[in-house]
């Protein structure tokens, strides 16, 4: 059965489905024909029964036909189709009057028998119906007629209905499994479009679809399902392909820059000053390329699972206000002002260390594309038991038409145009991902050369 192929297995479950059903119906086509025909015997042996009782005369112990010419001019006497057996016995089972055409035969007395009961039996080598009906006179049981009929016919009719159906089912069974497999062959056409469209399917050719049925059953369904799959697993590996284009190129700068300037140095004496401005310059390159790689680990931690994730009452203020301090030397050189409005203690449900990397990372952008001498706002509210925390600058901004990227891994708006400003482009992303692991809803608003807020909505 296992190695039978997918069209051939419904072909051959649908088969011994029907077969049942083809056989149930055979079967009761058989037992009603039965009944039809034997039910027709019976009634004309009650028929004839009903007939020979109103002719009998009884003389003394002797029982007869009222006259016995009768015999002769009924179809007793003759070569019939179905031809009727009567037979008269007295009470004590002894046989008083027969039709001719028993000849030299009887039809046997059963005294266990029931009266009016119907029995099949034997004349000769013949298969008979018989029935034994009682005859009375004045209440008084007198003897018993016996009326038989022929079951030859019956049988005849029932043996060649059997072998009909006993040789059709089979045939019938075959032709149901060539139709079958040819409409299932037909149904499952989709599925070898599956299999074809799979197998032209590489890392390089991603761009193949499976055609959609003209009907939309199951098969539709799973095509459609399977070409949205394959949209994931193309766009996923798109993603794939442009985030190590853009973290390689991200890690090669600082390392090239760092090489570059070490063979500057090394290729005659410096001073001490010179040697320690290259030096310094060296370092804040390298501590450049440790936050790098530090977000990179942190944005693969997350990428794809929530585990590790340590859900409790995280005082809001606290981290707010921890962020804020550690960029204290950023925040004094800038000369910026933070203005903060905490009407009262918030707690929120989530991460702490998280939600510590979700503020420090909005407070930094925030400070970092702050002009000097400007102002950044943070408040936290609270109506209905949703807290919200809002951080706004009164920077740069973002154009509208950047404000669609801004959460794309390695975007940096107007990264040529404001060239001083260091970063990796990575921030916004984590914010995001950290924030769908957390079920935090984010909302920024921005207007270029006015300032960006961004809202975070903790449910």
């Amino acid at each position: 059965m296992n190695k039978l192929s997918f069209r051939n297995r419904i072909a051959f479950h649908y088969i011994i489905t029907t077969g049942l059903l083809i056989f149930v119906v055979f079967f009761g086509i058989f037992l009603i024909v039965k009944f039809s025909v034997f039910s027709h015997i019976n009634e004309d042996i009650k028929s004839e029964v009903a007939k020979h009782l109103s002719e009998i005369e009884i003389k003394g112990s002797h029982i007869g036909l009222t006259h016995d010419e009768e015999w002769l001019e009924r179809e007793h006497n003759a070569v019939a189709v179905n031809p009727v057996f009567v037979q008269f016995y007295d009470k004590n089972g002894n046989l008083e009057e027969k039709s001719p055409n028993l000849k030299i035969h009887r039809l046997i007395f059963n005294p266990q028998a029931k009266d009016y009961d119907f029995y099949d039996t034997q004349l000769v080598t013949k298969s008979i119906r018989q029935i034994q009906v009682p005859i009375y006179q004045n209440s008084v049981k007198k003897g018993y007629l016996l009326v038989a009929m022929s079951l030859e016919d019956a049988k005849m009719v029932l043996n060649n209905l059997s072998e009909i159906l006993i040789i059709s089912y089979p045939l019938i069974l075959f032709l149901l499994f060539i139709i079958a497999r040819l409409i299932a062959g037909r149904s499952i056409k989709p599925i070898s479009s599956i299999i074809e469209t799979s197998n032209r399917i590489t890392k390089d050719n991603l761009k193949s679809r499976i055609p959609l049925p003209q009907n939309q059953d199951e098969l539709y369904t799973l095509s459609q399902t399977i070409n949205n799959l394959l949209d994931r697993v193309e766009n996923t590996i798109e993603r794939e392909k442009q985030f190590t284009s853009y973290a390689s190129h991200e890690l090669r700068t600082p390392l090239t820059i760092i090489k570059g300037t070490l063979e500057v140095l090394i290729r005659k004496p410096r001073n001490q000053e010179e040697y320690q401005e290259k030096i310094n310059f060296c370092v804040n390159e390298v501590n450049r390329l440790n936050h790098l790689v530090d977000q990179l680990l942190l944005l693969a931690r997350f990428e794809n699972q929530k585990q590790g994730v340590k859900i409790e009452s995280t005082y809001l203020n606290a981290v707010i206000l921890d962020t804020i301090s550690q960029y204290s030397s950023i925040i004094k050189s800038k000369n910026i002002q933070i203005t903060n409005n905490f009407a009262k203690d918030f707690y929120v449900k989530s991460d702490s260390y998280l939600l510590a990397i979700i503020i420090n990372n909005l407070i930094s952008n925030a400070l970092k594309y702050s002009n000097e001498k400007s102002q950044i706002s943070i408040s936290i509210s609270e109506k209905k038991g949703v807290v919200e925390c809002s951080i706004s600058d009164y920077g740069i901004g973002i154009s509208a038409e950047d404000s669609q990227k801004i959460f794309d891994q390695f975007y940096r708006s107007k990264a040529i145009e404001y060239s001083e400003i260091k970063g990796t482009g990575l921030g916004l992303s984590i914010v995001k991902k950290l924030c769908e692991i957390l079920s935090i809803e984010t909302k920024i608003t921005s207007q270029e050369n006015i300032g960006t807020t961004v809202n975070l909505i903790f449910q």
